[in-house]
């Protein structure tokens, strides 16, 4: 799904980011590695194999979009725990075999608790607001006078309604003058948001994004 933001041809990816082509660039939202690590760290049971999924899905993303940077909208890390060493093998693992990437974090209010990741992974790391051409990168959705925001935090998802049945999904929500990306972590919980009149939103539905038209609230 491609869309018209700030003048710049962006692409709405089903797994869950996007893709600014002119710059080369995914921008991933609340990727929170580490946190299934920081659960069972206090003894809650979760399923192992979140990273390498993550991982994974960002080669795929890197591979089919032939991307040259990435840009994280905060939340890298989920917790102190996350920098436990199987977690942090992986994702150096991953970044030795994409050295050619340039990586910038936009630190979220997990990483400050969390820390920045360590300095081995080359990651450029900065404050919100971050600018970039017409757009300015946070990881929580507030106007800026200086761009069109491009955001995560919420973990936005929609639910769909259908003669009695319900789905809840991954949603993009664009308004006039921020924009909300879906957590790409695979271990991450959902918000649902009402969009309000002129908002656009897009759910990610398996394998396509699609437009959900928006009507006034009653």
């Amino acid at each position: 799904m491609i869309i018209d933001i700030a003048g710049e041809k962006l692409t709405l990816l089903p797994q869950r980011a996007l893709f600014w082509p002119a710059r080369q660039m995914l921008v991933i939202a609340d990727i929170h590695f580490g946190k299934a690590a920081s659960f069972r760290a206090q003894g809650i049971p979760v399923p192992r194999g979140t990273t390498t999924e993550n991982l994974d899905a960002l080669d795929a993303l890197v591979d089919a979009c032939q991307a040259m940077h990435i840009l994280f909208l905060g939340d890298f890390l989920h917790a102190r725990h996350a920098h436990a060493s199987a977690t942090m093998a992986a994702v150096a693992g991953w970044r030795e075999r994409r050295g050619e990437l340039a990586l910038t974090l936009v630190r979220g209010n997990h990483d400050r608790h969390a820390g920045d990741p360590p300095s081995t992974l080359r990651i450029g790391v900065v404050d919100e607001p971050h600018r970039i051409g017409p757009f300015v990168f946070a990881h929580h959705p507030k106007a800026d006078p200086d761009g069109y925001v491009l955001a995560g935090h919420l973990h936005p998802v929609y639910r769909l309604t259908s003669r009695g049945d319900a789905l809840r999904l991954p949603c993009f929500l664009f308004g006039a003058g921020v924009g909300l990306l879906p957590s790409f972590g695979s271990f991450t919980g959902g918000y649902p948001v009402l969009p309000a009149m002129g908002d656009r939103l897009f759910v990610a539905a398996d394998d396509r994004v699609l437009e959900i038209p928006v009507r006034a609230q009653r």
